[in-house]
């Protein structure tokens, strides 16, 4: 791999460093793209009021946004590093806002299906967790991590902060005013990141926060001609022949499968087979948002300090064990046994994420973890597709949903001893710190 030494004369006696600024539009991006995937719950039944759409149509379209949400993040990847990431982020920005705005004159199914499911899935997929991943490693030697965290909180931030607002508007407006808030929010995020957001410290003639001079800055190892689907192809084929790309796919995919196909989408009617009315386990499952961003940002702060491998076998290990035991806590009304549920699952559950990229970064170095991220991603969405599937069909088959407890339970299990598997490494030059 090459490197190229970068003076540090442009970054002296600053106070504030620029990265800085990079990260809070980075940060502003990703809540952006979380409004946009949860605002989708909210005008389902106003849309299917207005056409007479069945469920099975309009649900179709959200899943095909959710599979290419997770499938374009290797791409997406690559093309940040080939074409830079402020214009790929700024171009999805632009392509979810002019989507938005076609949904309000949209007469058909198939419209939906284009404009929810392909444009806008594609769009978010571009601004998916590698986008984070990318920033972090090229502006950040140190608290590289603790940004890290911020990033991955930053889904339950959109949820939080606008789906509510979102929801209301539908309520007392109408659907289309509601997605005309999607369209401003990404007309104007993509104004913030066409100015602010900047490719690389070097563009700057700067090094990455807490970097020291002498620092080696990683240059993209793929060459100037290379297609991006190239280029994620070859990095995959690169990292598939190591045990730590499978251990991190393998443990991202049953990270998938335990919260957002397992307790995302089976929580609440999992909750109502108890006696629990539906906008009781709703209400509880947002707590499971607000606990989550604590837990992520806790998460990226412990992954500056302690060994990646660790962290990941303590979150996968104590998910399992309380799988084993939301059956006895699950009850007509809230139980004491359930707010410890709540509290931990929420604190654990995308915790997994910053030392997860950290691994990546580690074995695969800065310049190709961010798509080396990207593929371990995908297999997030793909498991939480399959556990979704699988959850529901044995609740089906078996009348309850325990059986999907203990086998969410088995493969965290699994993943404490795949996380353990990994080998350790040494940082090679400063750029790949851990």
């Amino acid at each position: 791999m090459s490197h190229d030494d970068v003076s540090t004369r442009a970054g002296t006696g600053r106070r504030w460093h620029p990265a800085w600024t990079v990260a809070a539009v980075t940060l502003g991006a990703l809540v952006a793209a979380a409004a946009f995937r949860s605002s989708t719950g909210a005008l389902l039944e106003p849309i299917e009021s207005e056409f007479g759409w069945s469920r099975a149509t309009t649900s179709g379209a959200v899943s095909l946004n959710l599979v290419l949400y997770g499938l374009v993040a290797p791409f997406a990847a690559a093309l940040m590093e080939r074409w830079g990431v402020r214009r790929i982020v700024a171009a999805a920005l632009l392509s979810i806002a002019l989507a938005s705005a076609a949904t309000t004159v949209m007469t058909a199914p198939w419209q939906l299906w284009l404009l929810w499911g392909l444009v806008i899935g594609v769009g978010t997929g571009s601004m998916a967790l590698v986008f984070g991943a990318i920033v972090a490693n090229r502006w950040f030697h140190a608290r590289r991590g603790l940004v890290m965290g911020i990033f991955s909180a930053a889904n339950a931030t959109g949820q939080l902060v606008f789906l509510p607002a979102i929801a209301w508007t539908a309520g007392h407006h109408g659907w289309r005013a509601a997605a005309y808030i999607t369209v401003g929010l990404a007309l104007v995020m993509a104004t913030l990141v066409w100015f602010f957001l900047h490719d690389h410290p070097t563009a700057r003639g700067l090094l990455p926060y807490g970097a020291a001079e002498g620092y080696a800055v990683d240059a993209p190892s793929h060459g100037a001609g290379e297609s991006p689907v190239g280029a994620a192809f070859r990095v995959l084929r690169r990292a598939s022949g190591t045990w730590a790309f499978w251990a991190l796919l393998l443990t991202f995919w049953v990270c998938g499968w335990s919260t957002n196909g397992l307790i995302q989408t089976h929580f609440i009617p999992a909750a109502h087979d108890h006696g629990m009315p539906q906008t009781t386990a709703a209400w509880l499952l947002a707590l499971v948002g607000i606990f989550d961003i604590a837990g992520t940002i806790a998460s990226g702060w412990l992954t500056d300090r302690v060994d990646s491998r660790w962290l990941l076998a303590i979150y996968y290990g104590g998910r399992g064990l309380s799988l084993l035991a939301i059956d006895a806590v699950l009850a007509p009304g809230i139980e004491p046994g359930m707010w410890v549920f709540i509290v931990f699952y929420g604190l654990d559950w995308v915790a997994t994420v910053p030392p997860t990229v950290a691994l990546c970064r580690q074995h695969f170095g800065v310049a190709d973890s961010g798509v080396v991220f990207g593929w371990v991603f995908a297999s997030h969405m793909v498991g939480a597709g399959i556990g979704a599937s699988v959850a529901g069909w044995l609740r089906t088959t078996t009348g309850s949903y325990s059986s999907a407890w203990i086998l969410a339970a088995v493969l965290c299990f699994i993943s404490v001893a795949l996380a353990l598997s990994i080998r350790r490494t040494s940082p090679r030059n400063p750029a790949l710190g851990a």
